[in-house]
């Protein structure tokens, strides 16, 4: 089993995060931003990873820290369960169609972490999740895995349906991305290393 904990502890937020990649999509979470708890649950479920993630935040200021620092701890955990990268196809694509809203989530488990992120325009929150901080994720996520990460919402009007999708649509390139491949010899690299 490949399997990543990663506990991180700052005096804004404490947060646990335990994610196994060859798990069945069950989800443990509880981040203290109900919409939030939502998303992650999605990314376990259609990623097929196992996930735990606990976060006691800061949230009488916002969600800021809370949500970023969720991102650090998960981003870690990846990298940590990845191990060498050795047999894994390292790249995941996939468009993800919420009702009127298609998002696309193209990544690659390079060792070289970037974030493109163009998601359009989006409510101010989701419930009590602020929509600035989805972007403050994916960036938290990518860089402390060490990926590059594009998303990118098409088209859509509902905000929900928006974000959603991208969660998705991370769950589905990450499986794709994280699967081994028999024909792969050590890594999928010319560089012989990722």
């Amino acid at each position: 089993m490949r399997v990543g904990k990663v506990n991180r502890t700052t005096n804004e937020t404490k947060v646990d995060v335990e994610i196994n990649l060859d798990g069945g999509g069950s989800a443990e979470i509880d981040s203290g931003v109900g919409f939030f708890n939502h998303m992650l649950n999605l990314l376990a479920v259609h990623g097929q990873f196992d996930l735990k993630v606990h976060c006691a935040g800061d949230l009488d200021v916002d969600g800021h820290h809370s949500i970023e620092d969720i991102g650090i701890a998960l981003g870690a955990a990846l990298k940590e369960a990845l191990g060498d990268k050795r047999g894994i196809a390292r790249y995941g694509t996939f468009f993800l169609p919420m009702d009127e809203s298609l998002a696309l989530v193209s990544l690659d488990i390079s060792g070289r972490p970037f974030l493109v992120c163009d998601v359009g325009e989006l409510a101010p929150t989701i419930g009590a999740f602020d929509t600035e901080l989805l972007e403050e994720f994916l960036r938290a996520f990518a860089f402390n895995a060490a990926i590059t990460l594009h998303v990118k919402v098409l088209y859509g009007k509902n905000s929900h349906h928006k974000v959603e999708a991208i969660f998705k649509a991370l769950g589905h390139a990450l499986r794709a991305a994280v699967s081994f491949d028999e024909k792969i010899r050590g890594v999928l690299s010319s560089k012989g290393t990722l």
